[in-house]
């Protein structure tokens, strides 16, 4: 069950990205989406998608990754 729900943690942010991404394709190629009167808008909106979705998962990566020990000393916890 955690594996599952480790699955939909990761996947409604990748949809997020992958949305960021195709409106700023449909900017690139002047094709307007309906909420967005500016195609700068829509641009910045996609930007906005694609950053948090895949900070988000770099996030949840690193994060599994620390606790198994997995990385690199750069990016290891500094004890007090």
């Amino acid at each position: 069950m955690g594996r599952v729900i480790a699955l939909l943690l990761l996947l409604i942010p990748g949809i997020f990205a992958g949305y960021g991404i195709k409106l700023m394709r449909d900017m690139l190629f002047g094709k307007l989406q309906a909420p967005f009167p500016y195609l700068w808008m829509q641009f910045l909106a996609g930007l906005i998608f694609f950053v948090l979705g895949l900070g988000f998962i770099a996030g949840f990566i690193l994060h599994r990754d620390r606790k198994r020990n997995q990385v690199q000393e750069r990016f290891k916890l500094k004890k007090r």
